[in-house]
């Protein structure tokens, strides 16, 4: 069956949770990588260097775990659709009070609020839409479901292109309400996840303990998560930076650039996560991972922009490509009874781990540059992926019950 086949098999209620869950985590992001593009304008006005700022793109990667647990716990006891879209509510207010921020310490306690809301939704959003849809829909639907956060950085990059040198930081802030209307599409539209509904009312031990007694699985998957979100914060978060410091190029420029790597980002997801619902979801991501190690020459060390737009768009095809197969991967390996929690846990504790990334990346690019420093965790990240996930279980198509 081909793949327009196999996604129209999908009826009303499944493709409502997947636009939801896609446009959930397209907001995140473009909450989240707001912040990205506008790290000289918040140095400027607080009177502070690059690193410093950065350390809130770290704070807010650091708590994404713990909003993971506990927006994960709530909704094994309350169910995925009301904590979502609690969630999502959330870490919109923060992104909007990010703009009235008095002080640089006022906004990173703010940026640390905000990374606690986002942690929660990946994980909500993947449970409900892997829970509601057939296991052969899995791979396609993945890609299109991760490359939310793709899109997510797109629309960062489209809004800051013509928006920041009129409205500055704080304007591009308040725009960051706007996920918070997502609620409301999420309460008319949205239902249920069967698997949940089947056993809301049968008692189930409680997720934290089951995590413990599949520690193993859960050690494993928190590491490959680690090496994940080094090769995509890696790619990503210093990538605004490098355009403007090292090529000086304008915000228009920055802007563009960094759209056309993410229309190869979402091309990468979606392409690989089809394929591994044809093959394997391991060698798919093993696939896309060493595709990127001859992209990094083109990519960090090009002079001219239309050579750098190629080599952004190439690269982002290979790291989104391995991205996009992990939320079918994760909840296919999670444990029965914490699919609620364990996906959105895992990624997210890897993410705490791999917080480290922009600010260590950033002292790497001072010493040395930035091409350099972009092009060492990318390679050196693109080959521990690979070999975790050789060594590593696959469970495709596994009944998510």
């Amino acid at each position: 069956m081909g793949l327009r086949a196999e996604l129209g098999t999908l009826d009303r209620s499944q493709w409502s949770a997947v636009i939801a869950s896609f446009l959930g985590w397209t907001l995140d992001a473009f909450d989240f990588f707001l912040m990205v593009f506008m790290i000289d304008a918040i140095a400027t006005e607080f009177h502070s260097d690059h690193a410093a700022v950065f350390t809130g793109v770290t704070l807010t990667l650091a708590a994404r775990p713990f909003g993971a647990l506990f927006f994960g716990w709530l909704a094994e006891k309350y169910g995925r659709r009301p904590i979502l879209m609690i969630d999502v509510a959330l870490f919109s207010l923060f992104e909007f009070a990010s703009a009235f921020a008095p002080s640089l310490v006022a906004l990173l306690v703010i940026r640390t609020l905000f990374g606690f809301a986002m942690g929660g939704e990946w994980g909500l959003g993947a449970s409900l839409v892997m829970e509601s849809i057939p296991p052969r829909t899995r791979g396609i639907v993945s890609g299109l479901l991760q490359e939310g956060y793709a899109a997510g950085y797109l629309l960062a990059s489209v809004v800051f292109y013509f928006l920041f040198d009129a409205i500055g930081w704080r304007g591009m802030f308040m725009i960051g309400i706007a996920p918070a209307l997502l609620v409301m599409v999420i309460r008319i539209w949205v239902k249920e996840s069967p698997s949940f509904e089947a056993a809301r009312h049968t008692e189930r031990p409680n997720p934290l303990a089951l995590l413990a007694k599949h520690w193993k699985t859960s050690l494993y998957v928190v590491v490959l998560m680690t090496a994940f979100n080094f090769f995509s914060h890696g790619t990503q978060d210093l990538y605004p930076q490098f355009l403007k410091t090292q090529h000086h190029f304008d915000t228009h420029t920055v802007g563009l650039l960094t759209a056309i790597m993410n229309v190869g980002a979402i091309s990468g997801g979606i392409l690989f996560g089809a394929l591994s619902d044809r093959f394997s979801r391991r060698w798919a991501i093993i696939a896309a991972a060493l595709l990127a190690l001859p992209m990094i020459p083109l990519w960090a060390f090009s002079h001219s922009a239309a050579m750098l737009a190629v080599g952004a768009f190439l690269i982002q095809v290979a790291v989104q490509g391995a991205w996009g197969i992990v939320p079918a991967h994760l909840n296919e390996l999670a444990p029965p009874g914490t699919r609620g929690i364990f996906p959105g846990f895992a990624y997210q504790a890897g993410n705490f781990i791999a917080s480290i990334n922009a600010r260590w990346q950033s002292g790497i690019a001072e010493k040395t540059s930035y091409a350099h420093a972009l092009a060492l965790v990318a390679g050196v990240t693109a080959v521990v992926l690979a070999a975790w996930t050789f060594v590593g279980p696959e469970r495709k198509g596994k009944a998510l019950e």
